[in-house]
């Protein structure tokens, strides 16, 4: 009858763990390591609802060496529609971006898709704002502040305002730092100036308002072409006009808000992007009531603009979004 050496074989069991604990270490850096060199992409898809759009698209992916790390899919009941945001990495070596467009263009024409947008934040150039503001300056400053620090992936082309800021103003110092134009374009009941703000935007992507307070026209609206976010506060239509925080805050108001969405020719009556709120109470000064509502349309603004840049907002029926 053969002994075990109760002590060899604890020993054995010690090694046994710790190959095991070494092995599952190196899985993990080899796989951290290796997902580290691959390109990021994000791809959304709108077409009419039918078997297998999330398999084709993952073979899609698959097939080129890709691999999915998020997927959302969005199919309201009873409406034939196919809504989809997916986040992949892959190796630009092994899947040129040009190949890209071509094998999701396929997939576009497969499936009848009414909208198949491919982004790859790292090669793709990003996108060009123009920033509009009036003599607010909360949401422009933290709409520049986010662009300095990489929290909004997009290139401000300029800032357009009707109101004049003086040379030692925070805004204007920061935009000579870094060589970003400032238009004061002063605007009247009679002129608007719309004509001067679109040669100023022709060659950006889209348009910020940060608390520009111009009702854009129509013909503006039309002969732009893109789209237009703006940020406002939830108190409407309760107080209308001048100092709405006064008005509320005179009123008693428990809970306010902000509301970003995008520009329609009815006046603020575009398709929501993203809203946020905060109670109040009676705890609140005049002061701090607005610092809070203030928080939160810059809070509300930069969080829609990281969302259109990366591919969230899709438009649903005719006054709603999808935001994934």
């Amino acid at each position: 009858m053969c002994c075990v050496n109760p002590i060899a074989q604890d020993t054995q069991m010690k090694i046994l763990r710790l190959c095991s604990g070494f092995t599952s270490q190196l899985a993990r850096f080899s796989y951290r390591n290796y997902t580290s060199f691959l390109t990021h992409g994000i791809h959304v898809f709108q077409c009419p609802d039918e078997i297998g759009i999330v398999a084709k698209l993952s073979d899609c992916i698959a097939s080129r060496g890709g691999n999915i790390l998020a997927a959302d899919v969005f199919v309201p009941q009873n409406k034939g529609l196919f809504y989809s945001r997916t986040d992949f990495v892959f190796d630009h070596v092994k899947w040129p971006r040009l190949q890209m467009d071509e094998d999701f263009l396929k997939l576009s024409k497969t499936f009848n898709a009414v909208r198949s947008i491919l982004r790859v934040p790292s090669l793709d150039p990003k996108y060009k704002v123009a920033v509009l503001a009036s003599n607010q300056d909360h949401c422009l400053i933290d709409s520049l502040h986010g662009w300095q620090d990489g929290r909004l992936p997009v290139d401000i082309t300029c800032v357009i305002s009707n109101h004049d800021r003086g040379p030692e103003s925070e805004v204007i110092r920061f935009l000579a730092r870094h060589d970003i134009p400032y238009h004061y374009l002063r605007t009247t009941a009679e002129n608007k100036r719309e004509e001067e703000i679109l040669k100023l935007v022709q060659d950006t992507d889209f348009l910020v308002l940060a608390r520009y307070m111009q009702i854009l026209s129509s013909t503006f609206l039309r002969s732009y072409g893109k789209d237009i976010i703006n940020i406002h506060h939830c108190l409407l239509p309760s107080f209308r006009g001048g100092n709405p925080c006064k008005q509320a805050f005179d009123a008693g108001v428990k809970l306010i808000g902000a509301t970003s969405h995008f520009v329609t020719e009815g006046c603020d009556a575009g398709p929501i992007i993203e809203q946020m709120v905060e109670r109040v109470s009676h705890r609140d000064d005049l002061q701090s009531f607005v610092q809070k509502s203030e928080n939160l349309e810059k809070q509300c603004l930069s969080m829609a603009i990281r969302s259109y840049c990366e591919l969230r907002v899709l438009p649903y029926e005719e006054k709603r979004t999808v935001v994934f």
